[in-house]
């Protein structure tokens, strides 16, 4: 779990309501990495959905985002426009909400609503795969040309120019093949479909269904799909289909015609069970050696291939591909420290109470220009705190010269209404409006982003310096070859109507819905609320995504239905290698799931740790709180109900936003913000009670009995 996938930097989200500003989000950070699940806990209103909702992209249109970042794939989130948000959202971050009923178009078939996001999105997808490849590879030949200044030059770009032969060879044969490959399993699909309707006695549209199977398994002849004797019997049995379409088929033909199917859907059946020839080593053997390929079975082709490929090519590219790597690793090294200096220059300009503003324009065009030549283009995995420091830094400096402005109006308004409001008083009159506050923007807090920005991009750039003698080469190798190959498959993939429909069908049963192809062509009003949160849950990964954001799904849900959802989840997350943000009120529901837990109240997150951490050594009164009101299978006492109700964040209190309702409360807790202390290299809570100072406070009997239990069973716990 080293990858990154996702990172919530200093994130602040407020609402626009008639009663005044809303601080809803405050000032959080947490990371996803993949393969993980990460809940984040709290009461309605603590801000958990707000925080998703600005992960997607979908917060409502009275938002205003303060400050922070929401980097995936080199990019701040927060910054992109909706044009580039249409790639990312469904695409590579999809989410589940709360009620699977309004998640789905109620007049519209599920079948259609499951394929349309697929269809949509096959063509930018494609474009996207041609375009990273090119230019990945065009970067990749300049730093071969430079990591040997002795060689000749123009080997390096003829090498790869050879590797890019091999690849539209490559790209070519995979296409060919995709093609009969998917019109077998659209074929074996429709047969399936036609099977069904005659088996229920509802055989209609008997033409087009014959004639659509016809044309999809005529299309699977292929050298590595349907071949040799079986593509003789496929053409014979489809010549005895079309002679049976000459009138309409009579319900005492149907076992002739169930016959060829079921000997048309073995052969198809055996086809798609066939290993996938190396088409990327082939396209090498192909291009280079000129000759056809041997008649051998296709896992003995296979290494046949590889060996060719690597001993002819890929052995000799790959290590010119790692000596540019590590050239370019050094040489972009160097420009890292100069952005470090670059930085400790420029810091006088963003020192102060206020800041000029031809200063701090030019500040940010140096240092997004140093940033952005310090950025190795050879990196797979992109950096996003690099790529989207410009566009963050520029955004933070232009927020303050507005926030300025919007308060210099502001202060403006509030006297004029405040005049207005003292007359009306002096006349006796109570005035059913308030005056608006004499600050609109809190530029305190926009200049600590700004410097929060300088301070995060400096240690960023100084850490990776320090790990600049660990960097495994081989491995960077290894994943700019997938890359390449990837891309190249990623420009084969097309979609089609057919295609998309087998695809939906498979969802449906990866998600446990039965009798899919009677499923497919129903309404949403026509499945119980378990079966709609499985549709919604297929539709998400419909684009196989790279994180799925759960948003209370089962909140709608009885018990039992909750398990098998949660279980579900589990399960795909282990099959797809998902990264999942799983949003609950419930700490209990996501006990045997969660990596990770933050647990966030009005706003903040107050404790975050291990699942364990969390469940075992919880450290945050409200922490202790959500645990007390969480039944288990075990606890005979009352559960103890949180006093009171979250704070109004209109007017956000100025300690510890849970003091009012803590009756473990310090004195400070009214004073003063905690900070967050680190308990553990995991682990941290912002609580006064962790202070060295603090007075020892131990969590409620409940907890510490159920945590007792819970570790004389070794083991898990054992939540409802």
């Amino acid at each position: 779990m080293d990858e990154k996938k996702l990172s919530v930097n200093n994130l602040v989200i407020s609402f626009r309501t008639p009663g005044g500003k809303v601080q809803a989000v405050r000032n959080i950070s947490f990371d996803l990495h993949k393969g993980e699940t990460l809940a984040i806990v709290g009461e309605s209103g603590s801000g958990k959905s707000v925080t998703s909702k600005a992960i997607l992209g979908i917060l409502a249109g009275n938002s205003i985002v303060e400050g922070g970042s929401i980097i995936y794939d080199g990019m701040d989130l927060l910054k992109v426009g909706e044009d580039e948000f249409y790639r990312i959202r469904g695409d590579k971050i999809a989410m589940i909400f709360q009620d699977p009923l309004s998640s789905l178009n109620p007049i519209m078939r599920i079948g259609k609503q499951l394929t349309e996001a697929m269809l949509l999105k096959g063509k930018a997808r494609q474009k996207a795969s041609r375009t990273a490849f090119n230019t990945t590879l065009e970067k990749l030949a300049a730093a071969m040309a430079a990591a040997r200044p002795s060689e000749d030059a123009q080997k390096a770009s003829q090498m790869c120019k050879n590797f890019d032969k091999f690849e539209i060879r490559h790209i070519e044969l995979e296409k060919a093949y995709g093609e009969a490959h998917e019109a077998a399993g659209e074929a074996q699909d429709a047969i399936k479909d036609v099977l069904f309707h005659i088996e229920k006695n509802a055989f209609e549209d008997q033409k087009y269904s014959l004639k659509e199977i016809i044309r999809l398994a005529g299309g699977t002849v292929n050298e590595y799909v349907v071949t040799g004797k079986d593509a003789e019997n496929l053409k014979k049995l489809l010549g005895e289909l079309k002679s049976s379409m000459n009138g309409e088929i009579r319900k005492k033909e149907y076992p002739e015609c169930v016959r060829i199917l079921k000997e048309l859907s073995g052969i198809l059946e055996q086809a798609l069970k066939k290993e996938q020839p190396d088409f990327s080593s082939m396209g090498c053997y192909l291009v280079d050696s000129g000759e056809p390929l041997p008649d051998l079975p296709v896992d003995q082709l296979n290494v046949f291939l590889k060996k060719y490929a690597d001993e002819h090519f890929m052995n000799e590219f790959r290590a010119w591909m790692r000596e540019a790597l590590e050239y370019n690793a050094g040489a972009y090294n160097e420009k890292k420290k100069q952005v470090i200096s670059a930085i400790q220059e420029q810091r006088g300009v963003f020192a102060g109470d206020t800041w000029d503003k031809n200063a701090c324009q030019a500040a940010v065009s140096l240092l997004g220009k140093a940033v952005e030549d310090s950025i190795d283009p050879l990196e797979v995995e992109k950096d996003g705190e690099a790529y989207t420091f410009d566009e963050t830094l520029r955004a933070a400096v232009r927020d303050y010269f507005e926030g300025i402005v919007k308060n210099r109006k502001a202060v403006a308004l509030h006297d004029k209404q405040q005049k207005k409001y003292d007359r009306l008083k002096a006349r006796g009159k109570d005035p059913a409006w308030k005056v608006p506050p004499s600050t609109a923007v809190d530029i305190g807090l926009i200049q600590d982003n700004v410097n929060g920005i300088l301070d995060r991009m400096t240690a960023h750039y100084q850490e990776r310096l320090q790990r600049a003698g660990q960097v495994d080469f081989a491995a960077r190798m290894s994943g700019l070859e997938e890359f390449f190959k990837e891309n190249a498959s990623g420009v084969v993939m097309r979609i089609t109507k057919s295609m998309a429909k087998y695809k939906a069908l498979k969802l449906m049963e990866e998600v446990g819905i039965s009798e899919t192809r009677k499923r497919y062509r129903q309404y949403p009003f026509e499945f119980s609320g378990g079966m709609r949160q499985r549709i919604v849950i297929a539709i998400a990964l419909a684009a196989n995504p790279d994180i799925l954001i759960c948003d209370e799904p089962t909140t709608a849900l009885d018990v039992t239905i909750q398990a098998q959802i949660l279980e579900l989840i589990n399960q795909l997350k282990k099959d797809r290698n998902l990264s999942i943000i799983f949003i609950t009120h419930d700490l209990g529901v996501v006990a045997n799931m969660a990596d990770r837990i933050a647990v966030m109240y009005a706003g903040k997150i107050v404790e975050t740790g291990t699942s364990e951490d969390v469940f075992y050594s919880p450290a945050h009164p409200y922490t202790w709180a959500l645990l007390s009101a969480m039944p288990d299978l075990e606890t005979n006492e009352r559960l103890e109900a949180i006093p009171g109700t979250p704070p109004n964040m209109i007017y956000p209190p100025v300690g510890d936003a849970f003091a009012d309702r803590n009756k473990y409360a310090l004195k400070i807790d009214f004073e003063m913000q905690p900070p967050m202390f680190q308990i553990s290299e995991t682990h941290s809570a912002a609580t006064w009670l962790l202070h060295p100072n603090a007075p020892k406070v131990d969590p409620p009997r409940i907890i510490t009995e159920r945590i007792a239990r819970m570790k004389s069973k070794g083991g898990a716990v054992n939540a409802e």
